[in-house]
């Protein structure tokens, strides 16, 4: 700036005083400006400062925070109460003489959990993620496993499982297709004169089926809009009449806990699933593995019954059929068929997204079959997993044309941007945790300390594994930190009580999902809770009976339809 204004003088030799007293004006006219922005009065004298002085006076008027109180903070405890319980067990706990690897890997696991029940990180980073990447760290330093090793449980078959299927999901959101699909089904469940209880099975149902193949979170986020886009036909506040208001809850707490129970019967539908399996292949790695159909064949059959269960009591609850008549005064199929007709007929790329989306189901299902018909999987002699189709068909989303304009494929990495990274490290998480128990030794220890359950007859552990798992859920944690941390308890005991692990890590991981009494126990509760239809109360009323049907289809069924899917009568070794 200082060139530049040499330069205008020397070129203007006849007009320096012209530009000199110009430039002045400006330079004064900015700082009067700041003046005014710092609300200082002008003044006349022209001995007065442009802008303040220091004074001494009003020095020692000014309020600093204080230093010490700004470092003792909740959430500074929080961050130092992880190394804090860590170094405790490591200097004072003895695990009987055992390797210091059991007892490290104690302290990791002290460090880990105060992390994720404190959410000891600052709100600008989502807490669960940055406690999810600490076994990269502390697993090294502790001595408990090399990089690498503990770098293969974020990326796995599993991990690449959830991950094609996250880029496939975001496919379906991008076109919408899951708000045609919900439309298309509203209307066959309408009815005609209008059926309440038929229509909210509609809905439930959809909102259940899109949950069986996208993850929970991200089916509440985008079926949430979609119902409460329905009811809002219906008049809001001191208008709004009781048949009408008992419809809203029941539409919103349907599809809320159809969700839960739609990602139950399939690996992807949630992290819960994928992280038991994930772990049954890691302390299990000559067992035949849990596949999509295997898991399928068992949870399907459960998630139906627990599914017409909810029907059952919305409909007892809050949505008779005898308010048809007063509920389809605002509401009939013509409101349905417009929406309907406004998303245009589907375009090509919503017709190969639909199509690459019901590829992947088949190719899911038919991997692995049955022992005499061993499925497509063979053809590659079993090197091909679950993961390798997700993958394969996420690939060809950013190979295929969408036609809508030259070059533009169904998918691009912008589209991408929205992938829930926080998700997947949480994930390959808890399979790092569950590969440091076993290979530190931890494991053993803690089968040696549980063998007064020798004595329990299996029929009451079912029960009671289900109800600790989702009572940890609805108050401490995250269902997926649920399943991290009593899935490797529960093979323990499984070989402490000599019955296949099987029959307590499936009714552990599915229980650790029924957590449906609390706005706060899973993100899907959250969503719906947040459309201020429903409120505590209705979760409670809904939710602890479904919890109770839960826990007794899982313990009716485990004994028997699990011990034919999962073969739990041969030996693990």
């Amino acid at each position: 700036m200082t060139f530049s204004i040499k330069l205008q003088v020397n070129e203007h030799k006849n007009g320096t005083l012209e530009r000199k007293s110009e430039f002045e004006f400006e330079f004064a006219h900015t700082l009067i400006s700041t003046r005014n922005q710092m609300d200082i009065p002008p003044s006349n004298d022209p001995k007065t400062p442009l802008l303040p002085l220091d004074d001494p006076n009003q020095r020692s008027q000014i309020k600093f925070p204080s230093s010490l109180k700004s470092i003792l903070t909740s959430n500074n405890f929080n961050i130092l109460l992880g190394p804090l319980l860590s170094t405790i067990i490591c200097l004072h706990v003895n695990l009987d003489g055992s390797l210091t690897t059991s007892r490290n890997m104690l302290a990791v696991l002290a460090w880990i959990f105060a992390w994720w029940l404190t959410e000891a990180v600052p709100m600008q980073v989502v807490p669960m993620t940055i406690a999810a990447m600490s076994p990269l760290l502390l697993y090294p330093l502790f001595g408990i496993a090399s990089a690498d090793d503990v770098a293969h449980s974020y990326m796995n078959d599993v991990i690449a499982l959830v991950l094609g299927s996250f880029i496939l999901a975001l496919a379906v959101e991008h076109y919408n297709i899951h708000k045609r699909l919900a439309l298309n089904i509203t209307l066959v469940f309408c009815g005609d004169p209008l059926n309440p209880p038929l229509l909210l099975l509609g809905i439930c149902g959809t909102a259940a089926f899109v949950s069986m193949w996208m993850h929970n979170v991200a089916t509440a986020v985008m079926m949430m809009p979609v119902a409460t886009g329905i009811l809002r036909r219906f008049p809001t506040g001191p208008n709004q009449s009781v048949v009408v208001g008992k419809f809203c809850r029941a539409v919103v707490l349907g599809v809320l806990y159809s969700i839960t129970i739609g990602g139950m019967s399939t690996l992807t539908g949630t992290g819960v699933n994928l992280i038991l399996v994930g772990m049954w292949q890691s302390y299990f790695p000559e067992a035949a593995p849990v596949t999509f159909s295997t898991w399928f064949l068992f949870a399907f059959p459960s998630a139906l019954l627990m599914f017409l269960a909810l029907w059952a009591l919305l409909c007892c609850l809050y949505c008779s059929r005898s308010s048809g008549q007063a509920l389809s005064v605002y509401f009939d199929k013509a409101h349905l068929k417009e929406e309907l007709e406004m998303l245009g007929p589907m375009a090509y790329a919503e017709k190969m997204v639909l199509a690459l989306f019901s590829m992947l189901i088949v190719l899911w299902m038919t991997r692995s079959i049955t022992e005499d018909i061993p499925g497509w999987g063979v053809l590659f002699k079993g090197l091909a997993g679950d993961g390798t189709v997700s993958v394969m068909i996420a690939t060809l989303l950013f190979i295929i044309p969408s036609k809508k304009q030259k070059g533009e494929k169904l998918m691009d990495w912008d589209k991408c941007k929205k992938l829930p990274w926080n998700i997947i490290l949480l994930l390959g998480a808890g399979l790092a945790i569950a590969d440091g128990v076993r290979s530190s030794g931890l494991a053993d220890i803690l089968s040696e300390s549980l063998d007064f359950l020798e004595a329990v007859p299996y029929l009451a552990m079912t029960p009671a594994v289900c109800l600790i798992s989702s009572t940890i859920t609805e108050l401490i944690t995250s269902n997926n930190a649920t399943a991290t941390l009593i899935v490797p308890l529960l093979i323990q005991i499984a070989k402490t009580m000599h019955v296949h692990p099987l029959l307590l890590m499936i009714p552990g991981g599915i229980g650790a999902q029924f957590a449906f009494l609390l706005p706060t126990a899973t993100p899907s509760n959250t969503v719906g809770f947040a459309t201020g239809h429903i409120e505590i109360q209705d979760m409670i009323k809904i939710g602890l009976p479904l919890k109770i049907a839960g826990i007794a289809v899982l313990s009716l069924l485990m004994p028997t339809l699990g011990v034919y899917v999962f073969r739990t009568g041969e030996q693990v070794q």
